[in-house]
């Protein structure tokens, strides 16, 4: 029986592998018609990683940051990938490399399944390695600029004289010194900075690819002044009064220190500490002013520079006072001529603010108290005067009573001439 049976398989095997095959093939069509294979560019900048590095070679070539990828998959893969935060890795792998140049592929591997990488650029990187190398080199300071006049410096102290340079040996080699830069331009104080540490070349060019360390150093500088050389401040020396009702609120002078010098040393130490000007008169004074005045100089003293005069500035403003001012009448403004008001008062009190000059010549004349009464009917009403002042900077600070009260009435026919 077994005969019979092998040769009936034998015979339909072909027609039982087509339909597998039809069947697979159906499966396949109604999996992708469901789930699309896409082909599309990975969105975000993939790193490129460098492994395997010996710990005694430096990189000196530029390579990379990342590369571009395009990926086949279905969209349910995508959507696993575009959700992971790391799902493709680009290694370049530099297990067993030694100094000198090389061409390194780049090794994608991608997390996800099923994912056909389509393409990915740069696939290839050409790597350059050099030696780590080291060197112990002095820090050469270099002072810029000029301190100010009449001071003098003393020997810089650094708190590192050598620091190491480390880095590719092609690039230790070229550093001729390390160097610190101090701007000491009209420096009069000591000083006290952390500098950073630049390596040089031969031609003063700079190494940019070693690492120097420590990369910073501390700088201390003692600034003294000069024997026969003395800062002082100035004071300005005042004559006179300003004008009646005015007074002087500040009065400055720039610069406000200067350095002298004599040849005398003798005179200078004696000096208090100032010197004075020349005497400035105030009398009668009402504005402020800028003026330039001399100094008054002791004999055999000079000021550095040859600059004998400052700036004063005397800054003066009217004294401030108050005025009461009573019985000022009211004027009634809008109201028709067959209407008439009764004020109750018919008169106000002010309190006047300002300059004491301008409140002491103020007149009557000068203020003016009205009530607007326009569209206003007959009736009785609470109003508030309106005050103005044909004055330049006195100000009315009180009005009493603060409201009147106003009746409106009809207006009594005119009396006959005659």
């Amino acid at each position: 029986m077994a005969a019979p049976f092998l040769k009936k398989l034998s015979r339909n095997f072909p027609s039982f592998l087509t339909a597998i095959a039809l069947g697979v093939t159906i499966w396949i069509l109604a999996v992708t018609a469901k789930d699309p294979t896409e082909n599309r560019v990975f969105p975000r900048s993939i790193p490129i990683e460098v492994i395997g590095q010996d710990t005694g070679l430096v990189l000196i070539s530029d390579i990379p940051n990342s590369i571009t990828i395009t990926l086949s998959a279905p969209q349910s893969v995508w959507t696993e990938i575009l959700s992971t935060q790391s799902p493709i890795r680009a290694i370049v792998d530099l297990s067993g490399l030694g100094a000198g140049e090389h061409d390194v592929d780049i090794q994608v591997q991608v997390a996800a399944r099923p994912v056909q990488v389509v393409t990915y650029s740069p696939k290839t990187l050409k790597i350059n390695m050099e030696s780590l190398s080291s060197r112990v080199l002095p820090v050469t300071l270099l002072s810029r600029g000029v301190l100010a006049v009449g001071y003098q410096a003393e020997n810089p102290v650094l708190n590192v004289n050598v620091v190491t340079i480390t880095g590719p040996s092609s690039q230790v080699e070229r550093v001729e010194k390390v160097q610190a830069i101090l701007d000491i331009n009209q420096a009069s104080e000591n000083i006290a900075r952390t500098l950073d540490l630049t390596a040089l070349d031969a031609n003063g060019a700079q190494v940019d690819q070693v690492t120097i360390t420590p990369g910073q150093v501390s700088v201390d500088q003692t600034i003294n002044q000069k024997y026969g050389y003395r800062n002082v401040i100035v004071s300005v020396k005042v004559e006179g009064q300003v004008a009646d009702g005015y007074r002087m609120t500040n009065i400055s002078v720039f610069p406000l220190a200067v350095t002298v010098f004599s040849p005398n040393p003798d005179i200078i130490n004696e000096l208090p500490g100032f010197v004075q000007t020349k005497p400035i008169n105030l009398s009668g004074l009402k504005d402020d002013i800028d003026i330039s005045m001399l100094l008054d100089l002791p004999d055999g003293v000079s000021v550095v520079g040859d600059k004998t005069t400052v700036l004063v500035r005397v800054s003066v403003a009217a004294v401030q006072s108050s005025l009461p001012v009573a019985n000022i009448p009211i004027e009634i403004i809008g109201l028709p001529a067959n209407l008439k008001a009764v004020l109750a008062p018919e008169t106000v009190t002010l309190i006047l603010s300002g300059p004491l000059p301008e409140l002491d010549q103020i007149k009557i004349s000068d203020i003016k108290v009205t009530l607007d009464l326009t569209d206003y009917k007959i009736g009785t009403y609470q109003l508030q005067p309106m005050v103005k002042l044909m004055l330049g900077e006195t100000t009315v600070t009180s009005v009493q009573p603060e409201f009147i009260d106003v009746q409106i009435i009809t207006a009594p026919p005119p009396t006959p001439v005659g």
